[in-house]
């Protein structure tokens, strides 16, 4: 139908992204499984389409920009807007740590990953979001990303010293600040959202909730109506310091 919202989803065939695609799926959109390895997002749509969900695979490499190209005309093929972009794929390092210790090859992917390709990623999908009438990107980011809290020495992620990896999600959160800002006039609403801290593969299987309970508030943000505010940073409790 017409009025069905079109979402992709990066790094959507495992983990928190996956639920957030099922979940969407559920809530009545159409859901665009983004994943590096195409089998795997082929295996992921499909368990959604034989719960006669509406959802479709596609190949998206967020470190190679012709497969992100690729993926916005056929995306503007297909379905001719995209309503919901939730920018989930991102990456840790073995390798990453302390300032003093880290490789910088490590923080060096990371950032890559995490923030110049999401970059890549939104301005590629943003022409298709304008053509929307209530555009919605949701970027995944962590308590990790906040510098306040990782200036607060009483709070418990204080010593999670992870240089790469916290700094490529305080760059995201200054992607969710400068892109709303520049979005003000429009209807695309901009957010950084925390799922908590979930038991995935990023996380080593360490965490407190599942990835069903992680994917909740994205997807709530996803589907925020027109009184929709953007430009926040939240997390399951509340608002996050920047």
């Amino acid at each position: 139908m017409a009025d069905t919202r079109i979402a992709l989803v990066t790094g959507a065939n495992k983990g928190i992204g996956r639920e957030i695609a099922r979940q969407l799926a559920e809530a009545g959109v159409t859901v665009i499984i983004g994943a590096r390895d195409p089998e795997r997002g082929m295996e992921a749509a499909a368990e959604l389409t034989s719960r006669s969900l509406s959802a479709e695979s596609i190949e998206i490499d967020l470190n190679d920009e012709a497969t992100i190209t690729a993926v916005a005309e056929r995306i503007a093929a297909d379905h001719g807007r995209l309503d919901i972009l939730v920018n989930n794929a991102g990456i840790v390092d073995a390798a990453d740590g302390p300032p003093t210790t880290a490789a910088t090859t490590a923080a060096r992917r990371i950032m890559e990953t995490n923030f110049i390709c999401t970059l890549a990623v939104t301005q590629a999908m943003l022409p298709l979001l304008r053509k929307s009438r209530a555009g919605r990107i949701v970027n995944l980011a962590t308590t990790l990303g906040s510098l306040a809290i990782n200036g607060d020495p009483s709070s418990p992620y204080y010593s999670a010293r992870l240089i790469g990896y916290n700094a490529s999600k305080a760059a995201l959160n200054m992607l969710t600040v400068q892109l709303a800002a520049e979005l003000a006039d429009t209807p695309i609403v901009v957010n950084s959202v925390c799922p908590g801290y979930v038991k995935t593969d990023l996380t080593g299987q360490q965490g407190f909730m599942t990835p069903e309970e992680g994917a909740r508030l994205p997807v709530t943000y996803a589907l925020l109506g027109e009184d929709a505010v953007s430009g926040r940073f939240v997390e399951p409790d509340g608002d996050t310091p920047w």
